[in-house]
């Protein structure tokens, strides 16, 4: 079997292990719709100006996918390798990776779906209006951009256990999701803050989406930045899931 194959495998049991918890669908699902209806839809000045409204929905399209991969990824990664079963995972033929990329797959596919509640949200009760086609590439991008806020947390769960991977997730989260401008506008940040957030990967994300959606363009050094974040953190978060292989066969 491939690795592309056994990564599919992995993708279509996590699904349905996450199936079977319907508390863990749900919220989700909802999880980033409720925190659009509550921190957006009050500021009437936001949900009035297209502009606004549809800087303030990609954004938290951003912020959905951020939060599923360090919550889903880091926690799920962490509790799998505390599980008795780990080493015997690892002795099974096929690639190690499969696994890992599964996990990504599958985490990534529940945050589009938590995705479409939240546009219908934006769509009804903001005056955001977004061209099609920029909505489109504007879905497509999240996507991708997606990969360094994943790969966070691959290292998350490669490098803590279940206890401390939770209150790494909560504080990388934080930090990232006001960092990044998804929580108050970089409009209003002072000066060195907009300009330290703009190293940050999910500022880079937000500008991203943000500028395709209202059909302004991504800047280039956004585009640069975030390709920069995923060629480093996936070279990270292989040596550490190599060396963490290694240390558990001896």
């Amino acid at each position: 079997m491939s690795a592309v194959t056994l990564a599919v495998v992995h993708t279509k049991y996590n699904l349905l292990e996450t199936a079977r918890v319907p508390i863990a669908v749900i919220g989700s699902l909802a999880f980033p719709t409720l925190a659009f209806c509550l921190f957006v839809l009050p500021q009437r000045m936001v949900v009035e100006n297209p502009e606004y409204a549809t800087a303030a929905v990609a954004s938290m399209v951003v912020f959905a996918f951020m939060s599923a991969s360090l919550f889903s990824i880091g926690l799920d990664l962490a509790d799998q390798r505390a599980k008795p079963c780990a080493p015997y995972l690892r002795t099974l033929p096929g690639a190690p990776g499969a696994r890992i990329a599964g996990l990504m797959a599958s985490t990534l596919i529940v945050a589009a779906v938590a995705m479409v509640p939240l546009l219908v949200i934006g769509g009804l009760f903001t005056s955001a209006a977004p061209q099609p086609l920029d909505l489109l590439a504007a879905i497509g991008l999240v996507i991708v951009t997606a990969v360094p806020s994943a790969l966070i947390g691959v290292i998350i769960g490669t490098t803590c256990g279940p206890k401390a991977a939770i209150a790494v997730t909560q504080v990388a989260m934080f930090v990232l999701a006001f960092g990044g401008g998804l929580f108050l506008p970089p409009l209003l940040f002072p000066d060195w803050l907009d300009l330290v957030s703009k190293f940050l990967p999910v500022r880079q994300a937000r500008e991203i989406v943000v500028g395709t959606a209202l059909g302004t363009g991504a800047p280039l050094w956004a585009l640069l930045g975030i390709l920069a974040w995923t060629i480093v953190l996936g070279a990270l978060a292989v040596w550490l899931y190599r060396r963490d292989e290694g240390r558990r066969y001896r």
